[in-house]
């Protein structure tokens, strides 16, 4: 007989059946798992109750209802009691029902640890607290009149752009104070440090600092920085020499090789490009250093006149030392990571290796 030919009181029957035996086997089941293989049987995709829903559609419309109901109450009568014995039998496990032993000793807590960047800056601030330097911290949103005005930023020039500097919305069409960013670079802090103090100067200014640029195994959105400044009269080129070779030596305990190149920002006169030695591949070249041997890790430079005038000093008495540290590269060299995002990743597996 087929489903077009079957009397709905068949139908019916076979409900009343499928359900009686149904209960029988939860009410016989003796494990979670017992419990799964008859919901699996009964209100699984290919279960009796769903093959038996499928039948009835050539029924007569009022036939059709009739059944549909059955199988209805049916379905939420078997998953109710279904989830009452899974939960019976889970109760009952044995290893969730044991008494609790309170003389047992308790699992050891696991370690955190710091995070590699912040260690280095910890270690850093360390080694120059114990040379007299202060620590200084600016804000994180500032304006284009610190970051570039002050710093001797030509009018025109592209780091003031969209493309490397975060706007504040609402800003963008200002100029000066008015204009305001999240910091590009932390050396605007200094002109605030000039004015709040007398000189001469010797201090850190560490920090997080964002730029609108792409990402790589070298370059974030997001990264850290670590900027000294020394100020004094008659200031010699050897002291940016001597900053140079306290960092390095903090950071890896052993002389480190470095090479300073003529370079161009608006902030120094004279303006050098410092790089060290890649301690990834020991100067023979890989992704890190882009295969040349050597990875840049710090412009420095003595500060331009203008910046020292908007600091409130006088370039004819006054002059100084910058080194600009980027703090995420160092901690590459230290730990021999060879991606900058797996530090800003959060992943748990990374920072483990460091707790």
């Amino acid at each position: 007989m087929t489903d077009r030919t079957r009397d709905p009181a068949s139908l019916l029957r076979e409900v009343e059946e499928i359900r009686q035996r149904a209960l029988a086997d939860i009410s016989g089941a003796s494990a979670p798992a017992d419990v799964a293989n008859v919901r699996r049987d009964v209100l699984g995709k290919s279960g009796s109750l769903l093959r038996l829903r499928r039948g009835i559609g050539a029924l007569a419309p009022e036939d059709r209802k009739v059944i549909g109901a059955a199988l209805h109450e049916a379905h939420e009568l078997l998953t109710a009691t279904l989830d009452t014995r899974e939960h019976e039998l889970l109760d009952a496990e044995p290893a969730l029902s044991a008494p609790f032993d309170i003389t047992l000793p308790g699992l050891p807590l696991g370690t955190g640890g710091m995070h590699p960047t912040m260690q280095l800056m910890y270690d850093l601030n360390d080694a120059f607290a114990a040379l007299n330097f202060d620590v200084y911290e600016g804000p994180e949103i500032s304006s284009e009149l610190y970051e570039f005005d002050h710093m001797n930023f030509p009018a025109g020039h592209p780091a003031r752009e969209s493309m490397d500097t975060f706007w504040l919305s609402g800003t963008e069409e200002r100029q000066g104070a008015e204009r305001l960013c999240l910091r590009p670079h932390l050396t605007g802090a200094s002109v605030r440090y000039m004015r709040e103090h007398q000189p001469p100067f010797r201090f850190v200014y560490p920090g997080r600092v964002y730029r609108n640029e792409s990402t790589d195994a070298r370059h974030e959105r997001a990264f850290f920085q670590y900027e000294v400044l020394l100020v004094d009269e008659n200031m010699p080129m050897t002291a940016g020499k001597f900053l140079i070779d306290t960092i390095l030596d903090t950071v890896f305990g052993r002389p480190i090789r470095t090479r300073m190149r003529t370079g161009f920002f608006p902030f120094v006169e004279p303006g050098f490009e410092i790089d060290m030695e890649c301690q990834v591949c020991a100067g023979q070249g890989c992704r890190t250093c882009g295969q040349v041997g050597w990875l840049e890790i710090m412009p420095g430079g003595m500060p331009h006149p203008n910046v020292l005038r908007a600091g409130g000093l006088d370039p004819d008495r006054w002059t100084g030392f910058y080194v600009n540290v980027g703090l995420d590269r160092l901690v590459m060299m230290r730990y021999g990571i060879d991606d900058v995002r797996l530090m800003h990743s959060a992943d748990l597996r990374f920072l483990s290796q460091f707790a």
